[in-house]
């Protein structure tokens, strides 16, 4: 199934943008079916993202509890958790500067002459401070956080869950027992939300080529070129540092993640390939109990792709207004991105969110904002995929750090390990030594 999923998402793909094309080409501007077709076509993406968020809440609980419980040593929880955000943070920091770096090396703006257009809707970035972060991580209804799909909200409560099951020990067996067998019937659903993805990917495409046709590409060809260009050389960069823990097997990962990236990349949204990853970090040889713990916490803190465009676009619109920006302040202006970006999960257009208020905060025109509209969603695009990336990679390292990186299965292989399998009890009930693979 996995290969065939991942040729018909190429299809979806390919079939998406000649399908977007010959609509945009065949109806004019202003006629009313132009708009019809767009919103028939965004249907399809539109609910596969709805399957998506149907699954995430008792998938993220039921692999965190599982895990927490099975991990049965709350050292080794506090232990990974260190890891896990030391590596946040120094991959958000290393991912602003880059940004920074390129965009005033490759100086996209400079020169572009472009006038701001479009609406910016409702960006609210008056409750983008410390004081709303620090509240929003901690739920005040477990079932309202889980209703929201509030990631960090949730892995907050599961983590409280799965220590106190740990604490009363033979009592909460049950309740360990339903949420391990929640997790396989998650990963069950998942593989039939899947099935839809072609479509998905095919619907997202072909609305957004209808209604802004091939040639916005072409009139923000430079940027979105460039920053591309700066999205790859972060990912070069985030598997040579995977090569260093991982040796080899970083090679295989980018085959294991190939239809997470895919479907991250086609409907420009990370959250879509969540479950996925999940699967296929199954595959690799992470056990559920380490990437039901950091997958959560890293699409809260640790959005690779996110960071880079946001000193990117910042630049960018300093650049085209002409606006002359002191190293001094570009660098104050990445330390309060890394701030303010780690409040963003759960806000509409996060991306955009953050930039405005950064913007505000530094003097520059927000209604920049309007110059990157056009375009953000083939931007979205690549950096929904780099988050894939940072966050696979940041799981594989920080699973072969605690020497509890497994055998990989055949990625396209039908049968999975258990969610709460551990370290040691191998794969579907095969006793394999995993120090074995430690060398």
């Amino acid at each position: 199934m996995g290969k065939r999923l991942t040729l018909y998402i190429i299809i979806g793909m390919v079939l998406g943008l000649i399908v977007g094309w010959a609509i945009h080409a065949g109806l004019p501007a202003g006629d009313p079916r132009l708009a019809q077709w767009t919103e028939y076509l965004k249907l399809l993406p539109d609910v596969f993202l709805k399957l998506i968020k149907m699954i995430i809440a008792p998938l993220v609980f039921a692999t965190i509890v599982t895990g927490i419980a099975g991990m049965g040593d709350s050292a080794a929880l506090g232990r990974i958790g260190g890891k896990a955000l030391a590596w946040f943070i120094t991959a958000s920091l290393t991912s602003l500067a880059l940004g920074l770096v390129l965009v005033n090396l490759f100086q996209p703006g400079v020169g572009a002459g472009l006038e701001p257009s479009g609406d910016l809707g409702t960006l609210e970035t008056s409750e983008l401070t410390l004081h709303h972060f620090i509240l929003e991580i901690f739920p005040s209804s477990a079932i309202d956080a889980m209703a929201n799909n509030n990631i960090l909200q949730i892995l907050v409560f599961s983590v409280f869950t799965g220590v106190g099951l740990t604490a009363i020990g033979e009592k909460g067996a049950i309740i360990v027992t339903v949420t391990e067998a929640l997790a396989d019937l998650m990963l069950q659903i998942t593989g039939y939300v899947m099935r839809f993805a072609p479509f998905a990917v095919f619907g997202a495409l072909a609305s957004v080529i209808a209604a802004q046709g091939l040639g916005i590409i072409v009139t923000y060809g430079v940027l979105v070129t460039e920053f591309y260009f700066a999205m790859l050389l972060l990912w070069v960069l985030l598997f040579l540092v995977g090569a260093v823990f991982l040796r080899g097997r970083v090679i295989t990962l980018f085959r294991y993640i190939r239809e997470p990236l895919l479907l991250s990349f086609s409907t420009a949204s990370s959250e879509a390939s969540l479950p996925k990853l999940f699967e296929q970090l199954d595959r690799f040889g992470v056990p559920r109990r380490i990437s039901g713990f950091i997958l959560p916490l890293g699409y809260s803190f640790n959005l690779d792709g996110s960071m880079i465009y946001m000193t990117f676009a910042s630049m960018f619109i300093a650049q085209a207004y002409g606006i002359h920006v002191p190293i001094g302040s570009q660098i104050l202006m990445l330390l309060t991105l890394m701030v303010s970006s780690k409040g963003i999960a759960g806000v509409p257009r996060a991306s955009l969110v953050v930039i405005a208020a950064t913007l505000t905060q530094f003097g520059l025109p927000v209604e920049g904002i309007a110059l990157l509209l056009g375009v953000d969603t083939f931007l979205d695009m690549g950096r929904s995929a780099t988050n894939v990336v940072g966050n696979a990679v940041a799981t594989a390292v920080i699973t072969r750090s605690e020497g509890m990186l497994q055998p990989p299965l055949d990625p396209d292989a039908d049968a999975l390990p258990s969610p709460s399998h551990t370290a040691s009890e191998g794969r579907r009930g095969l006793n394999i030594d995993p120090e074995q693979y430690e060398s």
